[in-house]
Order: structure tokens, then sequence, then C-alpha cells
């Protein structure tokens, strides 16, 4: 077992890092060998002169201004309180300038082939499914597919306005994305509010290093979205539409309608006459040109969708369709989050782009093939099991720590609704020392970075890392015990 007991030249480490083990998965800080990765000399040291008495106290620091902001998410599942401070650790993730490149490479590839894909079977001719790239059956069977969307057409083809990708490191230290967010991505105020959180309290971290901010964010998304208003109209009206408190992500909503300096709005504060959407305001009507959309397809227009549902705009679709109005994310985005078209995106990247992909996927079986399905059944006990219709690590099984009685159950449902399902290899997610049992331990973790999409592509520096804070997990949302960490992404690798 690589315990850590030096670091730079062999000096030992002390303190918080004693017996650190950086064994298991690939660390982030640590080479195998226990010295020091170059971008963290400076923050093991830093850490190395901190007591357990001061971690603690910047912690509750951090939990005390976090609180003061309302900075909270939602647990549905627990029968006591639901809100929840927002958790972060506070050793950072740092990102090397170059290494950083090469990502938000792969990133906005990827993003952009997805686009493609969308544009060409909404509005165009599906000439992928034709060519048989991803498979017509698998596509229009998806909970994702809204036949609605067909033909709305979508300033500069951006479907996907705000994408969120999630990537991970497997033990060759090599990004892989384990999942794409094309409809609803959340997370992107909690990357904020962690760096200005961290800013405060541990002012002193950021001495030695170069950092890219994190509060361009908001302009960065306000220029995305005036790109996507309808025939390029000038000082277009935007609106957040969010479904309202009760919502587990509203905290995010609420603070990105302030941070952008437009209306947060629910569906009874709009308004469609004559195909045209209006929001209400004291002063009267006021005409809406571009939504940015925090509910889910299903809820956007009670006339078209669910009448049961109040969330929504009667009358949106028929605005949307007569070009009045942008939503965006547009609609029908589902399609690509659906985990079984996941497979296939390094195939659209080279239909589309004729490039080879930056990022690779996970290595993924599909259930639908029956050789493959046979394959990953009688590994199944290695493996990962994923229903493609979730998201929130709901549903997932992993193999090597299922009972034999979970796994029996998990064949069952597979052989039963083999679309329904996708088996991928075990990544063991890279570590990071978090703060656990009044010392620093080695933790699984993961990234999720956000890219932007309208009439250009921006990958905004850094994105939500999140931690597993339970030791041995791969778990990592937040809604099941995982934490965060401020990201940093080096403006540049040398001093």
């Amino acid at each position: 077992m690589a315990v850590v007991s030096g670091y730079g030249l062999g000096e030992p480490v002390k303190g918080l890092l004693d017996g650190y083990d950086a064994s298991r998965a690939y660390d982030e800080v640590f080479e195998p060998d226990g010295s020091v990765r170059g971008v963290y000399t400076r923050i093991v040291e830093r850490f190395r002169g901190l007591g357990v008495t001061e971690l603690r106290r910047l912690e509750k620091l951090v939990a005390e201004e976090f609180r003061r902001q309302g900075i909270t998410f939602t647990v549905y599942s627990e029968e006591e309180g639901t809100e929840r401070i927002w958790p972060m650790d506070l050793f950072p993730r740092v990102i090397a300038a170059a290494e950083w490149d090469e990502l938000a490479r792969g990133l906005s590839q990827r993003v952009a082939a997805l686009n493609c894909f969308l544009a060409d079977f909404y509005n165009g001719g599906g000439e992928a499914l034709a060519d048989g790239v991803v498979p017509r059956w698998l596509v229009v069977s998806s909970q994702g597919f809204e036949r609605n969307a067909v033909g709305i057409r979508v300033p500069h083809n951006a479907h996907c306005n705000i994408a969120g990708i999630d990537v991970v490191r497997g033990a060759n230290g090599r990004y892989r994305v384990l999942e794409d967010n094309l409809r609803n991505p959340s997370g992107i105020s909690y990357v904020v509010e962690n760096r200005a959180a961290m800013a405060k309290v541990c002012t002193w971290l950021f001495d030695d290093h170069a950092v890219q901010p994190t509060e361009q964010y908001a302009p960065m998304l306000r220029a995305t979205l005036e790109s996507m208003a309808p025939d390029g109209r000038d000082s277009p009206h935007i609106v957040v539409l969010t479904p309202g408190i009760f919502n587990s992500a509203y905290f995010e909503h609420a603070f990105l309608a302030r941070s952008m300096g437009v209306e947060l709005v629910e569906g009874r504060d709009l308004v469609v006459d004559d195909h045209t959407v209006y929001s209400r305001t004291i002063e009267g009507l006021v005409r809406v040109d571009v939504i940015y959309r925090r509910i889910d397809d299903a809820f956007l227009d009670p006339v078209s969708f669910r009448p049961d549902s109040a969330l929504g705009v009667p009358g949106l679709l028929g605005a949307l369709r007569a070009g009045n109005v942008s939503v965006c994310n547009a609609m029908g985005n589902g399609v690509v989050d659906d985990k079984a078209v996941y497979p296939y995106v390094p195939e659209i990247i080279r239909y589309y782009l004729g490039e080879e992909p930056i990022i690779d996927n996970v290595t993924t079986y599909t259930m639908w093939d029956p050789d493959q399905r046979a394959e990953a059944l009688n590994r199944l006990d290695q493996l990962v099991a994923k229903p493609v219709g979730e998201s929130g690590g709901t549903g997932v099984l992993i193999g090597p720590h299922a009972s034999e009685q979970e796994l029996a159950e998990a064949r069952s449902r597979i052989e039963a609704e083999p679309r329904e399902w996708i088996v991928q290899e075990l990544v063991q997610l890279s570590t990071l020392p978090a703060f656990a049992d009044d010392r620093l331990e080695s933790r699984h973790l993961d990234l999720r970075p956000f890219i932007l999409t309208g009439e250009t592509t921006e990958v905004f520096p850094g994105g939500l890392t999140r931690v597993a804070m339970r030791r041995g997990s791969l778990i990592v949302n937040s809604s099941k015990g995982g934490g965060s960490k401020d990201t940093w992404v080096l403006a540049h690798d040398s001093p």
C-alpha cells in the first residue's frame, strides 16, 4: 500500500496528511511514489501548516457564510429537514492550464457534435439515423424524444445552450466522459459561491497561484442567451423560468436571474397573446424574447403537454413554432441525455465533425445487443449497471459493492427490459484529499464543466467538483452524502 510519507525532495508530510493513502486510484495530488504533483506543491505546504482546530474553524466560517446567504440544496428522500447547507471541502482541486486547454477542446467538440445531431434529427433529414450512425428505433423510443420539437427552428442550430458534461479520471489519469447533461444541468451557482467563500475565508491560499476567476459566468450566460434571440433582436428581454420555491435547484434559479440582472418568473407570470410571450409587470405587459427555462419539457405548456400542471405557460408551443420566442435549452434535448444514446457519441463526433474524439467514453455495453448483454451479465459483479432514463445516481448498481441478491435482481430487470439499461466498466474515480475524521483522507471525485453555446461556444474555466465524502464510496451526488470542492484552473502553468 502506497502511503504518503514525503513530498517534494523527500521532506516528510506531517499533521493532517500523515499516512495519507494514495494507492486506491489515480490521486490528483500525489504521485505513486508519494511525491507531490507540481501544481499542488504550495497547496500541500499550506495545509501541512494547519492544525485540526484551525481547519475546523475555517470550515465553520464557510458554513456560516453559506447559511447567511441561504446557499442550500434539497434532499427529498429524507424524512427530517430537507434543506441542507451546501457542503464544501476546503482542499481545492487544481487543474493546470495546458491540461484544461485540452479538456476544454474535447468538451467543445462533444457539444458541437451533439448540437449537430439534434439539429439534424429535429430539423434536418435525420441523416445520422438514415446512415446507421445511431439506430432510429433507439432514438424515437427514448423518453427524451419530444415529437413537438420537430420542425421548430433554433437560432444558430444551438439546441443545447448550457451543457454540463460529467468527466472522470481513471487509473491511468486520462479524462473520460461519464455522462452528458444537455437538458437542465445544475450546479453552476455552487461553483461561483464555492469560490466566493474560499476567497473570503482562505485568502492566503490564493497567494501562490494565478487562478482563473469564476464571477464571469453570469455575463457569459447572458451573452449566450442574448445571441439566441429570434431574428437577432437587439437588447432582447430575457427571463429565467422556474418551477418555484419548492424546487431543489431554486437557489440556483434565483442566483442566476439576479446575477444576470433579469426577471425570475413562474409560469403564471407569463402570458401568450397572438403567439407572442409577455411578462406581467407592474408597468403592464412586456414582450419576452428569450426564456431560460429550468422546468422539464413535459411542463412547458399545459395546452400541448400536461393539462394537470400549472408550472408552464399556456400557448408557449405556438409562440415557439411562430418563431417569436426562444427557449433555452431547446425542447427535446433529452434524446442525447438518454444513456442509451451515450455509447454512440464517439461515432456522432466522427460523422458530423470528421474528427476523432478528444475525450473518450467509458467502455459501455449495450444491453439490447444479445452478445454484449450476455458478456456483461456474466461479469456484472465487476461492472456498473445504469438505468438509461434516471439521473442523480438513481437506480445505479455498482457490481463490486452489490450483494448476490442485488446482482440477481439486476440481471432479471436487464433481461426483462434490455433497452432501459446500459452496463459500463467500473472506473475507479481519481482521488483528492478531503477533511474527515480530523485528518485529510483520499476521497473519490468527478468534475462537471459547463459549456455555453449560442452564436459561439465557450467553456467556463472550472466546474463543479463533486466528492464522495464516505471512505471508499464512488457516489459523489450531494443528495447521497457527497460534498464539493472549489475548482481552480490555473491561468498559466509556470509561476
